[in-house]
Order: structure tokens, then sequence, then C-alpha cells
């Protein structure tokens, strides 16, 4: 019966309502001719007072009808997103205010332009294989940890033993890095000191004076793959409970380094079999000499 549907207005009922409206034609007659009580239109009109909205007007973010049909059929028809973004790439691309269709930030840019540059860089794909299986000690794994204020702390861990040293370091140029890399590397005995691998950072580009003063040689990861440097990531998140991130790393001297390695290596590990890393490496030192 007229007059007894519920008060929601389709687009069209819409419109013949403000034409209406705008014409001083009363509620009840524009209900009658639409089929609806007089009161359910009063209550569209008061609702915006009396005002006619704006037409709607889709967002130029929002995907189209025929866009998001185009996406259903891909689906549909078991492609990759990969495949149906490349049957709306160049449409949706028109929407971006600047026209590109991968956004970095300034930050990410210029890691990538700082990384990869180290000359005649040995790949990790290249170390011996005793390296893999961790059998044989002397083959370390070393990173740079950061805190505010461009602080940096650098960290080599031993994968037979997780045996680790801290190391004191002014910045991150690469010439600091490795002078203290070799005064630190110096302390070792001959038998643990075979390779060390290292992240794509340019603070190692001076890769050939290091191997030269220590005798170790030095592989380097693939780009952004820092798991393969397994053991020293796992020992870097151990070392945050004393080197918090949002702390001044370049407060703590040498000797502060010193015992907060000392307290690592003393500390039993599951993976050892609850042996500690100093006794480990003390081990594997003692069989191998």
């Amino acid at each position: 019966m007229a007059g007894t549907r519920r008060p929601g207005f389709s687009g069209f009922e819409k419109a013949e309502i403000w034409r209406g409206w705008k014409s001083g034609e009363t509620f009840n007659g524009i209900g009658r001719v639409l089929g609806r009580a007089g009161p359910h239109v009063r209550s569209l009109v008061a609702a915006n007072g009396g005002f006619v909205p704006p037409p709607r007007r889709r967002s130029i973010r929002v995907l189209s009808r025929v866009e998001r049909e185009e996406i259903s059929r891909g689906v549909a028809a078991g492609d990759s997103m990969r495949a149906i973004a490349t049957v709306l790439k160049k449409e949706l691309q028109e929407h971006l205010r600047t026209r590109r269709t991968l956004r970095r930030s300034r930050h990410a840019t210029l890691r990538k332009q700082s990384r990869g540059q180290i000359v005649d860089a040995i790949s990790i794909s290249q170390r011996p294989a005793e390296v893999e299986d961790r059998a044989i000690p002397g083959h370390w794994e070393g990173d740079l940890i950061a805190g505010i204020n461009q602080s940096y702390i650098a960290t080599l861990v031993e994968p037979h033993s997780r045996f680790v040293m801290l190391v004191k370091v002014d910045g991150k140029s690469s010439p600091g890095v490795v002078k203290a890399l070799i005064e630190q590397v110096r302390y070792l005995p001959q038998e643990l000191r075979t390779s060390l691998t290292w992240d794509r950072g340019l603070e190692m580009a001076r890769h050939k004076d290091f191997s030269v003063a220590t005798d170790v040689d030095v592989y380097f990861c693939d780009p952004r793959s820092p798991w393969q440097r397994g053991t020293n990531e796992n020992t870097n998140r151990l070392l945050r409970q004393y080197l918090p991130k949002r702390s001044d790393l370049g407060e703590h001297s040498q000797a502060e380094l010193n015992k907060i390695a000392l307290r690592l290596n003393q500390r039993p590990r599951k993976t050892l079999n609850f042996r500690c890393p100093a006794d480990k490496l003390s081990e594997s030192v003692a069989l191998t000499t």
C-alpha cells in the first residue's frame, strides 16, 4: 500500500523529492507521486536542513565499478595479483599525484645509494663450505648496531661457539671502523682468524686493508639479506638488553663493552647444551692446537 514502504529512498526518488521541494510542492504531494508517505519525505528534507545536498562524486582514489569488475574477472580466472595490477596499472597511475607507481622515502633512497658499492667485494657464495655447518671455529660474522646521535658499536660473533666481541667505533666511516676492528681482531690467536662475513654497508669498504692487517678473508652478504649472518643477527637482539636502540652508544668505553661481552660469553646457551660461549670457544681452540 502507498505510504507504508520504509523511508529509505533511491537516488532517483531523492532527486524527485528535491526537485519537488524546490518547486514549492507539499510533502504529501511529493509523496503521492512517489508512492511514499508525506512524513517520510519531510524527514529526508529536514535531515538536510531544507538545503539540497551537493551531488555525490566518486573519489579518484576509489576503484570504479569497471575496475572492480576487471579485478573480479582476474580473480575468477586465477590470475596473480601482479597480473591483475598490470590490467589496471596505467589507469590507476593517472590518479596518483606524482604519477609514480612506487613511492619511496628519501631515507630509503639514500640507503639504496649507499649500498652495493664496495669495490672487489667477495660474495658470501664463495665462502668455504666449512663455514656453513659451524663445525670449525674462527669464522666470524660482523655488523654495526646503531644508537642515537649517530653512535655505533661493531659486533663480532663466532658462530661455532656464539662467542661475541664488541668494538668501540667513532662513527661509521670505513677507515675508522676498519682500524678499530683490526686492533680488536689482533688480540685473537691465529687459529681463530679465518674469515669475516659482513653486510653490504660501506663501513667495510676498506676491507682489503683489514684482510692485509689481520690475514682474515672478508665475505659480503647478498644485498638486503641480513639472515645470511644469522648468528650475528640473533646476538645483536640479545645485546639490545644492554645497549638499547634509543641510547647513545658512544658513551660506552671499550672496557665497558668488554664487560657486556663477558656477560654474554658466560651466559649458558640452550643451543650449546647449556654451556657458555667462552667455555665452548676455549675447548675448540684447545682441540685445534
